[in-house]
């Protein structure tokens, strides 16, 4: 297929790339940053494009800013990975802003184009905890897309409202849609300094009950998105099997919020993940084959 990669440079669109062009897709990758004039032999055409301008997102999704690539016309799947990564970073209404309107400039691109698939990266702080100015628990461990969705955070909120664009797209158009909800994405660059404190101290707390994915895990869920012929609009959560350290996930729970009231639900491993990906793996066939341990010591240093 022809596919189109957003926020191509991010850390989620630098990994599903290169998997979707060894896939043998057409990729093009667009994103806020100049292009390589020498880009290196088999990289992806690339288009820089501002997606909150939605003058921008329809030529681009129709094809018309493309220059490059063996086939003209509209892509026939979306890859949407390009969003502020997170709040804090930037004010409130800047993420909140470029977020929700990149979403709806892509989604409605995608119908208006006739796009067969879009595969939206959504996020695993949908139910709000996570960034929450007001903290609370969650309801349950393993978390699953059944639990409620409370976000309070600017980031959290336009990632259920993409959610919910997906929602009405399928309702108008002939658009297919997955939502993927990945765990805190990580490439060999970010284990150390994001999770070896992490692994190294294992009283440390974690609300979300420490889940991470390495980001070509994610690539590979990406890929069987794209592939998919799923109908209407399904939300998945994409996470290692594991805790960050092989925790064991009650006991570590208890012993960090003796108070929660959230119910420990029966698990497969006693270092079972905080968030359940049972439903992509039923719907994908996915499975994470990746670990912090390929990357660090049980102590949390630099394999």
């Amino acid at each position: 297929m022809r596919v189109l990669v957003t926020g191509a440079r991010g850390k989620v669109g630098h990994a599903v790339v290169p998997v979707l062009q060894a896939a043998g897709h057409d990729v093009v990758a667009t994103d806020l940053g100049e292009p390589d004039f020498s880009p290196p032999p088999g990289t992806a055409a690339y288009v820089k494009a501002d997606l909150t301008d939605a003058g921008e997102v329809y030529a681009l999704v129709g094809g018309a800013s493309v220059s490059e690539g063996p086939r003209p016309g509209p892509f026939e799947a979306v890859v949407h990975a390009g969003a502020i990564p997170a709040p804090g970073r930037h004010a409130p209404q800047l993420v909140f802003r470029n977020n929700l309107t990149a979403m709806f400039n892509v989604v409605e691109a995608s119908v208006r184009w006739g796009v067969g698939r879009l595969v939206n990266i959504s996020s695993e702080t949908a139910p709000g905890f996570l960034f929450a100015e007001r903290p609370f628990f969650p309801d349950y461990l393993p978390i699953d897309e059944d639990h409620p969705l409370r976000p309070q955070d600017p980031y959290a909120l336009t990632k259920v409202f993409g959610e919910q664009l997906c929602d009405a797209a399928v309702r108008r158009s002939d658009l297919r849609c997955i939502s993927l909800r990945p765990s805190w994405v990580q490439n060999a660059a970010s284990y150390l300094p994001n999770l070896g404190r992490l692994v190294a101290d294992r009283s440390a707390p974690n609300v979300g009950g420490w889940p991470y994915v390495d980001a070509d895990d994610l690539a590979d869920a990406i890929r069987l998105s794209v592939e998919s012929d799923l109908p209407g609009h399904e939300v998945l959560y994409i996470a290692a099997p594991d805790t960050i350290g092989g925790r064991d996930l009650h006991q570590s729970w208890r012993a960090a919020y003796p108070k929660a009231p959230t119910e420990l639900r029966p698990v497969s491993r006693p270092d079972a993940s905080g968030i359940s990906s049972a439903k992509a793996e039923r719907l994908l066939g996915w499975r994470a084959s990746r670990s912090w341990r390929d990357h660090l010591t049980e102590n949390g240093e630099v394999r």
